[in-house]
């Protein structure tokens, strides 16, 4: 399997979107996790993880997700997650993503819900 993965970082509506792009795994969470940390360290927390060329996910790289969740939200913010692969959603489904995330089709309306307030309150 392939290792290639890049994060894209872009700033919109207040949000940080780390554009994710390639296979999200256990060699590369690692670097995800680390663009995170950084984020969370300078005070950014609402954060857009946009998975339109994610092109696969492990349980490694949902773990960096869950990782920082909670921490992210008892401070105030979230993370969003956009324009989701069927293929890769479905390993995001199955494993109930779906009901701890704000799932969206696109960066904007995920960038978006920073600002209406999420459907998420746990």
């Amino acid at each position: 399997m392939s290792t290639n993965f890049q994060i894209e970082r872009i700033e919109l509506g207040g949000a940080v979107v780390l554009a994710l792009d390639g296979f999200l795994d256990a060699h590369t969470a690692p670097q995800f996790e680390n663009a995170i940390s950084s984020e969370v360290e300078a005070g950014h927390l609402h954060l857009v993880a946009d998975c339109r060329k994610l092109s696969y996910i492990s349980s490694a790289g949902l773990g960096v997700f869950m990782s920082f969740i909670e921490e992210i939200r008892e401070k105030g913010g979230d993370i969003k997650l956009s324009g989701i692969e069927p293929k890769v959603y479905q390993v995001f489904e199955v494993l109930g993503f779906h009901e701890l995330f704000d799932i969206v089709d696109n960066v904007e309306a995920a960038v978006a819900l920073f600002d209406q307030g999420s459907k998420r309150k746990d």
